[in-house]
């Protein structure tokens, strides 16, 4: 397993910074096991919920976890508004990073993670094969 920290820095992308940095390390399975920062605007889709919700203001990340790949990412995260409220949910493009954002990946070269729709449940899942 090979661990890669990073940062990101304000007016990034979280969701696309991280996919492209998939792409760009050649990422075929990884997780991210944490990340902690703040964004200014935040793009939650809830359960059930095809559209996600914004959320703008000063929101600090408190959780931050998924699996990345170079086809893509499938992240949840938490955050919290400055009164307080938590929200969380999956993670869509447009999550701008306000002043930082510290995640820690972990990269599984053993593996490749790709997604394929699952008949039961009618979503494209995760699919685990050997590399």
């Amino acid at each position: 397993m090979q661990t890669i920290p990073l940062r990101l820095v304000p007016g990034d992308d979280l969701r696309a910074s991280l996919e492209d940095i998939a792409r760009s390390r050649a990422l075929s399975a990884a997780f991210v096991l944490q990340g902690i920062g703040s964004l200014s605007v935040a793009q939650l889709r809830y359960a059930g919920i095809d559209e996600p919700a914004e959320l703008r203001g000063d929101l600090e990340i408190l959780t931050l976890a998924g699996s990345l790949s170079v086809d893509g990412a499938h992240l949840h995260m938490s955050v919290s508004d400055r009164d307080g409220r938590v929200f969380g949910g999956h993670v869509a493009k447009g999550c701008i990073v306000r002043t930082t954002a510290e995640i820690l990946v972990a990269g599984l070269a053993e593996h490749r993670f790709s997604r394929e729709t699952d008949p039961l449940t009618g979503f494209p899942e995760l699919v685990v094969r050997p590399r």
